[in-house]
């Protein structure tokens, strides 16, 4: 994500974009070489959870890492892209990592690898395991970046667990394009004799994955066969082979992370920590920025109409899209306010996908460009999009200009708005960053 560079590190990350022609370019060769001239850190990492999937993969891991910390352990954790800093990227026993620890770390990579080509992704997440190599603790989460057979957290041979969300079609450019084929290319994460856990599939997908399991003798904790969950009056249930637990609704909102809960759970019974304690602390004490949070302060809260709801969210795939407007659904059951989104998307997505399941709760798209990033889909096509999905939207030249054009709308309003910015979670980055 685009930012300007202002500290040691921001200088380093900007020289490690230009050591390869491609952002995106899977394979594991620069990774093993660059590995290798490092001493192989990732032969010394605490027990992993590996964590592949198109949809829910940094909620399951928030889940897990918070339910793993509830049990009074220490946990590294790889999650990316970033949102408003890089460091966000490399958890050091629950805390993001130090500039300074960071900056050191990167030149260490950079002076290794010598100018050889490696991508961005590549180097960094070299970075990463070296830093987890040095610092003790109880396990490590990796979450895939793209895709997981070539994807460069990929370098494992025997983490502790892996886990594959809901796959969907997304990336197809780099997966496959159908369902089955990047339902391939996630199962590749999966190793000789590691269980898997695997949350909610379509059956072609599952077929798949289950494939790859059998192939590798690897145990599969499957949803709806092996565990399942149940959403109650005052919270929800998880039952697996082993126990039933009856806890307290996700903080994550919107019935997806139920499932996402139930993945991470399920994890946490396969390393013997499903007590209820810790299950409880899995799903209170989560946190995962821009998956539908709502903003409470800054600059855009302060444009907005008084009592408005003001919520962001990073998603940017259909599958994404459907669990969002089924949350807002949700949420109009509850409490009917006047509904607008405020949508950016790059141009390598499906904006058609995305925005269709919000036919019927929206009152108007306003569509944006995204900031500083060249892929970003025009804003004047993105209203096409919506437009041609049978949803009322205008172009507009950024989100504080539509938030005072939704002010100016429900002046005379008596209920406040709901309003949605989301469809990318590079623009989801930029408003952290703006409004603080």
């Amino acid at each position: 994500m685009s930012a300007p560079i202002s500290t040691v590190s921001d200088a380093i990350l900007a020289r490690l974009l230009e050591l390869h022609p491609k952002i995106i370019d899977l394979s594991l060769d620069r990774m093993t070489r660059l590995l290798e001239r490092l001493g192989n850190p990732e032969r010394s990492l605490p027990p992993v959870i590996h964590i592949a999937g198109t949809n829910g993969k940094g909620s399951t891991g928030a889940f897990l890492r918070a339910g793993l910390e509830a049990a009074g352990k220490s946990v590294h954790a790889y999650t990316s892209p970033h949102l408003a800093r890089f460091h966000e990227r490399i958890r050091l026993k629950g805390a993001l990592i130090e500039e300074s620890a960071l900056a050191d770390l990167l030149e260490e990579c950079e002076q290794a690898n010598g100018g050889d080509a490696i991508t961005y992704f590549e180097i960094t997440t070299v970075a990463a395991l070296l830093a987890f190599s040095r610092v003790p603790a109880d396990y490590c989460i990796l979450e895939v970046g793209l895709g997981g057979r070539l994807d460069a957290t990929n370098v494992l041979d025997d983490p502790a667990l892996t886990i594959i969300t809901p796959v969907s079609l997304d990336h197809q450019g780099y997966l496959g394009d159908t369902l089955e084929q990047i339902a391939a290319e996630k199962a590749g994460i999966i190793k000789p004799g590691v269980p898997v856990v695997v949350g909610r599939q379509d059956e072609a997908a599952l077929k798949v994955i289950a494939e790859h399991a059998v192939r590798n003798r690897a145990t599969v904790h499957a949803f709806g066969a092996d565990w399942s969950v149940r959403r109650e009056c005052n919270g929800f249930s998880v039952q697996y082979p082993d126990g039933l637990l009856d806890l307290p609704r996700p903080v994550l909102p919107g019935e997806h992370q139920l499932e996402n809960a139930g993945a991470a759970i399920m994890a946490l019974a396969l390393l013997g920590l499903d007590d209820e304690k810790t299950a409880t602390g899995a799903v209170t004490r989560a946190e995962w920025p821009a998956r539908m949070q709502r903003l409470r302060h800054g600059p855009l809260f302060d444009v907005a109409p008084g009592g408005a709801e003001l919520w962001l969210d990073g998603g940017h795939n259909p599958a994404a899209g459907e669990a969002i407007a089924s949350l807002i659904a949700d949420m109009e059951e509850q409490s009917t306010k006047p509904f607008y989104m405020i949508c950016g998307m790059l141009n390598t997505k499906d904006p058609s996908g995305y925005l269709e399941p919000f036919h019927g709760l929206v009152r108007r798209v306003y569509c944006v460009d995204i900031p500083g990033e060249d892929a970003t889909l025009d804003a004047e096509d993105l209203m096409d999009v919506a437009l041609d999905v049978d949803l009322d939207a205008v172009a507009v030249a950024d989100v504080i200009t539509a938030i005072r054009l939704i002010a100016g709308e429900e002046s005379s309003d008596l209920e406040p708005p709901r309003i949605l910015i989301c469809g990318s979670l590079y623009l989801a980055g930029r408003i952290l960053r703006e409004n603080g």
